[in-house]
């Protein structure tokens, strides 16, 4: 079912109340539950993440909009807690580790299905196929260190086979540097997706920077200061794609209908009943986030125009009329990885 996010509203800010018992929620099960249950809370814990850096950034450059993002920024950090807390107490690093790589290659490859400019939809392919080679090798670690399966983690539902080698991955920055979309002229849905992908890799390359001095075999070590370096270029490749022209107000908007994409996408394909509850709570709370900076961004422009004559953010929330978004698949995408990897690693 599509949800249109300018006409369905959320819950106000100052309607929306966390208690220190209600942040911490039975986690999932590693074992029993859905692969992609796992895979959906790293998802969402990284889009936060991303969320709360890019306000902090921001406050630190505008001194107008500080209040506001401060106010949203609290409600953001409760919701990051809540959902980084649903991981179990249970599950190793490197397990955690496992679920990144399985999270990279089947949301990458859902982006790149459903991305309508095919200069971007090509980029998240040939991003795709990078990620293959890392859950091998990850997937070779555990046996090593912990003696075990890792298809009893992520259940089979993805490919843990040899992909592109890491080894000639590794690029000059400037490879890195893509041409973005045009803000001016891109399918909304093209804006969701490069900052979707661009928040899932920052978070990968900052776990793995975290957890990789911890690890005391030295392959573990060696692997981790690798695989982090190619999440940089990840992080780069995908972030270039995002139009630097975008105003500061109009990325922050853009950033909030993200949270309630990826919300809403988790939402539909989650089969846990405790995760889905909060999947759905924080669908209403982001949709009333993105209705605060949508009403922020209308006073802004009105008092901008009062004082310049200029309409400085004059179509920076024209979408095609009646625009709605579906859900993207937070699931399997096999065979098409499959296919994918068996043509063009």
């Amino acid at each position: 079912m599509a949800l249109d996010l300018f006409q369905e509203k959320g819950p106000t800010l100052e309607r929306q109340l966390f208690t220190w018992k209600d942040r911490v929620r039975r986690p999932y099960s590693k074992l029993d539950d859905d692969a992609f249950t796992r895979t959906r809370v790293i998802l969402m814990n990284g889009i936060e993440a991303d969320a709360l850096r890019m306000k902090h950034l921001f406050a630190r450059l505008n001194r107008e909009l500080r209040p506001h993002l401060a106010l949203v920024r609290r409600a953001e950090h409760h919701q990051q807690t809540m959902v980084n807390w649903l991981n179990p107490p249970d599950q190793t690093p490197l397990e955690t580790t496992l679920g990144f790589e399985q999270l990279a290659i089947e949301a990458t490859a859902s982006v790149a299905i459903h991305e309508p400019d095919p200069s971007l939809a090509q980029t998240y392919r040939f991003g795709m196929l990078e990620d293959f080679d890392p859950l091998y090798r990850y997937s070779a670690l555990y046996d090593r260190l912990e003696g075990k399966d890792p298809n009893n983690l992520i259940q089979s539902s993805s490919d843990i086979r040899p992909g592109r080698p890491t080894s000639v991955e590794h690029r000059h920055p400037l490879d890195d540097v893509r041409t973005s979309y045009d803000h001016k002229t891109a399918d909304p849905l093209s804006k969701l997706h490069a900052i979707t992908i661009t928040a899932s890799e920052f978070q990968t390359h900052d776990y793995y920077m975290t957890v990789g001095p911890f690890f005391a075999d030295p392959v573990a070590r060696q692997l981790y200061a690798e695989i982090a370096s190619i999440e940089e270029q990840h992080v780069t490749q995908y972030g270039s794609l995002c139009d630097p022209d975008e105003s500061m107000l109009e990325k922050w908007l853009l950033h909030e209908a993200a949270e309630v994409y990826n919300y809403y996408s988790c939402l539909a394909y989650e089969t846990n009943p405790h995760v889905k509850a909060v999947w759905q709570r924080f669908v209403d709370y982001e949709l009333g986030h993105l209705h605060y900076v949508m009403e922020l961004f209308k006073q802004m422009e009105r008092l901008a125009f009062e004082r310049t004559g200029v309409r400085l953010y004059e179509g920076a929330l024209t979408w095609p009329a009646g625009w709605a978004t579906t859900p993207w698949r937070t699931a399997s995408n096999w065979p098409w990885t499959r296919r994918q990897s068996t043509c063009c690693s």
